[in-house]
């Protein structure tokens, strides 16, 4: 009888305990000692949708906190105002990466090469033989080859009739997923997993030795290829002649004292960020474009009647007439003047950008304590989180019709497009700033959008799961398996 008093005690206190100290607003409760590992914990599976929830819940900004013995910190924002402060006002204290160099007729020109001689043959091959395709897997090959071939001259030729296994594909991929996971955890586990090789960190290092594999293979024979040939390419801007960006990156590390021993490393990282940047934003982009389409066919159908209007313009204004232009041959001949004039189309491919932003999540540390606008105190302790994925869902910020799918809101007339600051819309700016320049991220989603759309239909397969995958870059987590027909 003695031990039942004594565990009715033990349990009473234990109810009490967590009764008064968890929250009973939805917010994550900040456990004595663990903090709020186990909030995360529970919901690590949605994360996406869990910081949707949180910060509407906490005025657009929530502190975070971790066990106590980690010191782990971590301020999520969507807080226009914040985001503003810290990537404007405040710029300097906030670090971010390399800046990309726009090279756009040279990407545009391979972009169309890779829609001619993969893309197209592919999808028509499909349409053939009725099989089901993984569209975000065909788009992550093509924004793959495309990206080699602008960054370093080589095609690796992964977009093919037989779909090749490529290692470094999925080393990129568990490469996102680790980073994810280390902004989850303490950074004590990740480190004690890391020394033990076990768990994520073992899939972390297997994933990077293959990626510097890849990479360094291909610096190795860029080099190998300049030295036997002392006429270095350049990079095309109008007429002159074109080349990759390795190329130039490489004749920047031989003329720069500063960079000295460290030039492999610093060329590994600059191609690394490329592939990053570009295969995540244009082919993550695509794949939750297309699948909007699919939910939404009036849409569908207002961008098919934008094509053909500016076809029939095209078609009026051209005057060979031993030719027979399609509505595909016209676009895709005249795209260079034309991509700026699709406005229906520009503002779509916003909209699903706000929706399912490529990159879910942009982390940033302060160099020195700062005081944001919402009042919070930061410091180089803290990680700073803009939830991407959240700030195009608030209703605070987009009214109640925030997850509806809707490019009108883009528009101002039929023939304007709303820009809106990336201080109010970092769901939009954080992604496609960061290949090659917005505007050749959507020059890229532009192209490859009036390819399929001109000649194909695309299907979705009925009752596939489609939801987004706990990553950085924001993919499907089993896909889009989709059928095509050619028209």
């Amino acid at each position: 009888m003695e031990y039942i008093e004594i565990f009715l005690v033990i349990f009473s206190l234990l109810f009490l305990f967590c009764y008064f100290f968890h929250k009973k607003d939805g917010l994550p409760t900040n456990w004595p000692v663990i903090g709020m590992l186990p909030a995360v914990s529970k919901n690590y599976h949605r994360i996406h949708d869990y910081a949707v929830e949180v910060l509407e819940k906490s005025q657009l900004t929530f502190l975070g906190k971790g066990p106590w013995f980690t010191n782990m910190k971590f301020l999520f924002t969507v807080d226009p105002a914040n985001v503003h402060h810290i990537l404007s006002k405040n710029f300097g204290n906030y670090p971010r990466g390399s800046k990309f160099k726009e090279i756009s007729e040279f990407l545009i020109e391979k972009v169309w090469e890779k829609i001619e001689s993969r893309l197209i043959p592919f999808l028509d091959h499909a349409s053939e033989q009725q099989f089901e395709i993984d569209l975000q897997d065909l788009f992550e090959r093509f924004s793959f080859d495309t990206i080699s071939t602008v960054v370093m001259d080589y095609d690796p030729e992964s977009l093919s009739i037989d779909l090749p296994n490529l290692p470094f594909l999925k080393a990129v991929r568990d490469f996102e997923e680790v980073i994810v996971y280390r902004h989850a955890v303490p950074t004590c586990v990740w480190k004690f997993q890391r020394w033990l090789d076990i768990g994520q960190e073992k899939k972390h290092r297997e994933a990077w030795k293959i990626i510097d594999d890849f990479i360094y293979g291909c610096i190795s024979k860029k080099r190998e290829e300049m030295s036997k040939n002392s006429k270095s390419k350049a990079c095309k801007v109008g007429n002159e002649v074109g080349a990759d960006l390795m190329t130039i990156y490489m004749d920047e590390v031989r003329k720069s004292a500063e960079i000295g021993s460290n030039g492999e490393k610093f060329l590994r990282d600059t191609i690394l960020a490329f592939f990053f940047a570009g295969r995540g934003t244009v082919g993550v982009g695509l794949v939750w474009f297309f699948y909007l389409l699919s939910e939404n066919p009036h849409v569908l159908s207002k961008i098919k009647e934008e094509l053909d209007a500016m076809t029939t313009q095209m078609q009026y204004h051209h005057t060979d007439d031993d030719i027979m232009w399609n509505r595909y041959k016209i676009l895709s001949t005249n795209f260079q003047d034309l991509k700026d004039k699709l406005i229906y189309l520009h503002a779509t491919i916003c909209e699903a950008l706000r929706l399912y932003p490529p990159v879910a999540f942009n982390t940033k540390v302060p160099i020195e304590p700062d005081t944001l606008p919402s009042g919070h105190k930061v410091d180089s302790s803290m990680q700073i989180i803009f939830s991407t994925y959240a700030m195009g869902r608030m209703k605070s910020l987009w009214g109640e019709d925030c997850c509806e799918f809707k490019p009108e809101r883009w528009m101002l007339e039929t023939d304007k497009i709303r820009y809106v600051p990336s201080h109010k819309f970092l769901a939009f700016s954080s992604g496609p700033r960061t290949c090659l320049g917005k505007n050749m991220s959507l020059t890229v989603m532009k192209a490859a959008t009036i390819a399929i759309i001109s000649r194909y239909h695309i299907e979705p397969v009925q009752a596939h799961p489609v939801v987004p995958e706990t990553s950085m870059v924001l993919h499907m987590k089993q896909g889009f398996k989709v059928k095509v027909a050619a028209y």
